[in-house]
Formats: C-alpha cells, structure tokens, sequence
C-alpha cells in the first residue's frame, strides 16, 4: 500500500508517453533519421522541465518524499565518459527503437519481445555494477 502512489504515478505517465507516440518505433525512426521535430520537442520540452523542477527545488529547499533534503552533488565533468555513455545509449536505444521508459509500457502493450531487451538491460546494469571499480571515472 505504501508504493501505490508510485504505481498510479508511473501508470499515469505510461499512458502520456503512449498519447504522445514516444513508444512509437516510426517516430524514433524518424528522429535517428532527422525528419521530424517531434521527439526532439518532447525531448528538449523534457530537459526545460527538468531544469525548472531543479531550480525550484533549490530555492524552496524542498525535501523528499521521505521527508529528507535533497542534495544536488557537483558531477565530474569528464567529456570522454559521457561521449562513450551516451554513443552507447544511442546504439541501444535505435536497435531496439525504445529507451528504457517506453520498454516497460511496450511490455504492457504486448509487445513480448521487449522481455528481452529488459532482461538485457537489466543484465548490462548487472555487469556494468560489476567492473565499475575498474573503469575510468
């Protein structure tokens, strides 16, 4: 009972993403193709919100859901590693034709197969918590 906020929440922004065709495999096509502005909209529409939610988030000092304060740490600005991360976001993300939101609602929507590739992400996570300590940072 405690997580069913998290639960209609995530319900909730499923059927956003599927109004908004983000689950559509043409629209990514579309995107990786630079045909349509309409991913990228939704996208940078994305990044404005986030931004506004953490401004607003520091000046009214607001806490988490557990009622601690939420700390915003400075990250480490290495290009190479977000170049390597993101190249390789981007190859998993136009194989599949989903990122991982969209996977799970595509599961919901039949589609089985995606199964898979969350099995896959999930394994690639797995190794990745693996050899982090060897990696560079």
């Amino acid at each position: 009972m405690k997580y069913i906020k998290f639960l209609i929440l995530g319900t909730f922004f499923g059927i956003v993403l599927s109004k908004a065709e983000i689950i559509s495999w043409y629209r990514i096509y579309e995107m990786f193709k630079f045909q349509s502005f309409h991913m990228y909209g939704i996208i940078g529409s994305a990044v404005v919100s986030g931004i506004m939610a953490k401004q607003i988030i520091k000046k009214t000092k607001m806490r988490s859901i557990e009622g601690t304060d939420i700390k915003f740490t400075p990250k480490n600005k290495s290009i190479p590693r977000y170049l390597i991360g993101g190249t390789i976001f981007g190859l998993g993300w136009a194989m599949t034709g989903a990122c991982p939101g969209p996977m799970f609602i595509l599961v919901g929507y039949g589609v089985g197969v995606f199964l898979v590739v969350i099995a896959s992400a999930v394994i690639g996570t797995l190794v990745y918590g693996l050899i982090r300590k060897n990696l560079p940072h």
